[in-house]
C-alpha cells in the first residue's frame, strides 16, 4: 500500500502515485483555494476550512450565480459547463472553483440565490393582507406569470433546472422539494377564506391549491411559447378563482377577520380587478425559500 498523507486545505488523504512529485492538494478545488489564501494561514491537517464571507465574496458569488442564470434561459443548463461558466461571469476558471466545490454545488446555490431575488421582488409586488384573500392569491398566482422581463427570465431559468433535474437525481433531490411551500401558502390563504365564509361550500382546500399552482404554471409557459396570451390565462385563473370564492359568500360571515369586506352584497372574486389591492398592509404569508418547481411567490 502507498504511503498517503493529508490534503492541508480540507484535510482529505492525498495518496502517493509511484512515480512523479507526490501531489500537494487532493483536487484542483482545494489547489485553487491554496492558491487564494496564500497570505492567510491554512487550517491544521484534518480541519475544514474557515469561511470568511465578505460583501467581496458575496457579489462573486452572485455574479458566478447570475452567469448560470443567462446560460440556463438561453441555452439550458447542458451548456452550463465551468469553464462556459467562468467564461459568461468573466473569471478565470480558478475563481469559480475558489467558490464552488462542484457544479452540482454551483448550480444547487445559483438556485438558492435566484429564489432569494424572487422573494425579494415578490415581497416588494404583493402588499395586500388578509382582509381580501382573493385578491392575495391573485398577486401570488401572478408571480408564476411572465407579467415582465424579470418573471419571463426566472421562469425560463426554473424550467431549465427542471428538465436537469428529469436526468440528475442529485440535482432532482434538491429542485423538487418535497414540503411544496407554494401549494400549502395558497391552500393557507383559502383556508382565511373559509373561515369567514367567503368560498364555496365543500371545497377542498389543499385539491385547489394543487390545481391553481399547477394550473399557473403551465400557463405562463403556455405564453412563455405564445401559445397563448396573458389575457387568455388570467381568464383561465379568473374562473377558478370566481368558482371558489363565490358572488356574495361571505355575507352572513359575522365579525371575523376580513367579514367587512366579504359582506359588500354581489362581490365575490371576480369583483376584483387583477393587480389591484383593496388595502395595502401585511404582506402575504410567505413559504421559506427552497428549491422547487416553479418561481418563487414567496
Amino acid at each position: 500500500m502507498r504511503d498517503e498523507k493529508k490534503c492541508p486545505v480540507c484535510g482529505a488523504r492525498v495518496a502517493r502515485p509511484e512515480r512523479g512529485r507526490p501531489p500537494v492538494y487532493c483536487s484542483r478545488s482545494c489547489q485553487a483555494r491554496a492558491y487564494r489564501r496564500r497570505r492567510q494561514p491554512l487550517p491544521e491537517p484534518g480541519t475544514p476550512p474557515v469561511s470568511r464571507p465578505t460583501d467581496v465574496r458575496a457579489r462573486q458569488r452572485l455574479r458566478i450565480a447570475e452567469a448560470v442564470w443567462r446560460i440556463a434561459a438561453g441555452q439550458g443548463l447542458e451548456a452550463a459547463s465551468m469553464r462556459r461558466i467562468a467564461a459568461e461571469a468573466r473569471v478565470s476558471l480558478r475563481v469559480v472553483q475558489y467558490h464552488f466545490d462542484s457544479k452540482h454545488a454551483l448550480l444547487v446555490d445559483a438556485l438558492r440565490l435566484l429564489h432569494e431575488e424572487n422573494e425579494r421582488l415578490a415581497r416588494a409586488r404583493i402588499p395586500y393582507d388578509m382582509t381580501d384573500p382573493c385578491a392575495l392569491l391573485r398577486a401570488v398566482l401572478d408571480e408564476f406569470l411572465p407579467l415582465d422581463d424579470q418573471r419571463a427570465f426566472a421562469l425560463r431559468v426554473f424550467t431549465a433546472y427542471y428538465a436537469r433535474s428529469l436526468t440528475d437525481p442529485a440535482l432532482a433531490a434538491v429542485f423538487l422539494s418535497a414540503e411544496q411551500p407554494f401549494e400549502r401558502l395558497v391552500a393557507d390563504i383559502i383556508g382565511v377564506a373559509e373561515t369567514t365564509g367567503r368560498t364555496a361550500p365543500g371545497i377542498d382546500r389543499a385539491h385547489e391549491a394543487d390545481l391553481l399552482v399547477s394550473g399557473a404554471v403551465g400557463l405562463g409557459l403556455d405564453v412563455l411559447h405564445e401559445r397563448r396570451s396573458l389575457a387568455d390565462v388570467r381568464r383561465v385563473l379568473d374562473y377558478h378563482l370566481a368558482r371558489i370564492f363565490p358572488a356574495g359568500a361571505g355575507a352572513d360571515a359575522g365579525d371575523g377577520p376580513g367579514a367587512a369586506v366579504g359582506a359588500r352584497a354581489g362581490e365575490g372574486c371576480a369583483a376584483v380587478a387583477p393587480g389591484t389591492a383593496t388595502r395595502p398592509g401585511t404582506a402575504a404569508p410567505q413559504p421559506t425559500s427552497r428549491p422547487n418547481t416553479g418561481p418563487s411567490s414567496s
